[in-house]
């Protein structure tokens, strides 16, 4: 995939070549100009100079290291100044890496964390010991590193990667735990060579990058094994030609590699308490059915680092009790009202959305049984280059839908998410915005009835931005 006009920065006048940028038509605020740039300044500098992968897709995806490299070579290679543990996957890594973020701080290391997208707040993308980047120093990233980067056309991400890394070198951070942006292979944050490598799962996303067989995907992902670094891989669900693309990496990287759902290490779930095998029994704050799979990866990784990062089972406790806290994770079965309850979750392709289908479905069941009176009431939006059709089969009929649409460039139109799920019998009205479709299932909602809302992480991080206002 070549340089385009779509991978490089928004807002520049472009020489002959097409590649090198000349000026930018909207500069950030300069001491002298009105005081200084503010955080929001700083913000809506990124957002809009360098293409952004939430609002356009495909076009922010840059393909290869070369920015990457360069950007590391400025900033004096600050990623070697640290540990790091790297996670990839198509579904599960955002709650691998912060349990992982909050048990490492249980066990006393100062942590970074670093992981996309954000819901309500760039900063939310990098953090230490749970802690968001200052304000201020996005801004001082932006103001003095610009006449480096400009004339380099790197992609928002690109920018993004750079700024954590230094920042946690700053930071004096013990470890940092890396989450892969999209990808593995070519991603950004695989110049990093990490204590451990985890690879959550294998799933249908981002096709057109990634490639269009299970097979392509997993040798994207496994991308991030390096050689004699230990990797674990969450599951392959059942497909062996996945697993032999990870055997085959890890062997040809002499890479130890562990599969955790042949690891039988949890012997029992029930409601958010795990009885394992090597770590006891303790209580996970994080619920959800697909955090069964999650907390299975998480325990292999433990084990695969216990012998160079002995933590203890106590540590262990801690994070799985209160990851959220710790680390600042929303987002994830999260649960924001009661009488009725309301839930979100951010899955939002097939491999993820069918456990929250999945779980619908069992609240559904036993709500009918105790008062057949209530209702699951879904607020439903989606982005257009998902596999909307395959995700929304997934989804009960029995629910009274609210289709909506989140405040990016990508999402697919209310409209468009409601005539493909009547196909599919789900039924209800359309609403122009996630606050209007989220106040209407409220107000029509009965006590007892249960409202989810999802399909997308930027429908839930307009509801989430709503609820703060």
């Amino acid at each position: 995939m070549g340089t385009s006009k779509e991978g490089c920065i928004y807002n520049l006048k472009m020489r002959g070549d097409n590649k090198i940028p000349a000026t930018v038509t909207t500069p950030l605020p300069r001491e002298g100009q009105g005081g200084g740039a503010t955080y929001q300044d700083a913000i809506d500098y990124l957002f809009n100079v360098a293409p952004l992968f939430q609002n356009i897709g495909a076009g922010a995806y840059k393909e290869g290291l070369e920015n990457t490299l360069l950007l590391d070579e400025h900033f004096g290679h600050p990623h070697r100044a640290y540990k790091t543990i790297h996670v990839a996957g198509t579904n599960g890594k955002g709650s691998v890496s912060h349990t992982l973020a909050a048990i490492l701080q249980s066990a006393g290391y100062r942590v970074g964390l670093y992981t996309s997208p954000h819901l309500v707040d760039f900063r939310e993308r990098i953090r230490v010991n749970g802690e968001p980047i200052p304000e201020q120093r996005v801004i001082d990233f932006v103001e003095q590193e610009r006449a480096f980067f400009e004339p380099l056309c790197p992609s928002f991400f690109e920018l993004t990667t750079a700024l954590a890394f230094q920042y946690f070198k700053e930071q004096q951070v013990d470890i940092a735990v890396i989450e892969v942006g999209l990808g593995g292979r070519l991603d950004c944050t695989n110049i990093i060579t990490p204590l451990l490598s985890v690879i959550t799962n294998i799933s249908f996303d981002h096709t057109q990058l990634l490639g269009d067989t299970l097979e392509k995907i997993a040798g994207e992902k496994a991308g991030i094994i390096k050689p004699h670094v230990p990797v674990v891989i969450g599951e392959t669900n059942g497909h062996e030609e996945v697993r032999n693309v990870f055997l085959r990496k890890a062997e040809e990287m002499s890479a130890p590699i562990t599969f955790a759902d042949e690891q039988d290490e949890i012997v029992r779930w029930t409601d958010g308490t795990y009885e394992t095998r090597h770590f006891g029994t303790f209580h996970a704050e994080l619920r959800g059915l697909c955090q069964e799979k999650n907390t299975a990866t998480i325990l292999a990784a433990l084990r695969a680092l216990e012998t160079v990062e002995p933590l203890g089972l106590e540590p262990i406790r801690q994070g799985f009790a209160h990851v959220c806290s710790l680390t600042g994770l929303m987002g994830r079965w999260q649960q924001l009202h009661v009488c009725p309850t309301v839930v979100c979750d951010t899955a939002h392709n097939p491999g993820g959305l069918q456990y929250i289908a999945e779980q619908l479905r069992s609240i559904y069941n036993q709500s009918s049984i105790l008062n057949p009176q209530s209702s699951i009431r879904i607020v439903l939006g989606m982005v257009g280059d998902k596999d909307v059709r395959t995700s929304l089969s997934l989804f009960p009929r029995e629910a009274i839908y609210y289709f909506t649409q989140a405040s990016v460039k990508r999402a697919m139109p209310a409209e468009n998410i409601a005539a493909i799920g009547k196909e599919f019998g789900l039924l209800g009205d359309t609403y122009s915005t996630v606050a209007e479709a989220y106040q209407a299932a409220l107000r029509e909602a009965s006590p007892e009835d249960r409202i989810f809302v999802g399909g997308s992480s930027f429908i839930v991080a307009d509801l989430l931005t709503f609820l703060q206002k």
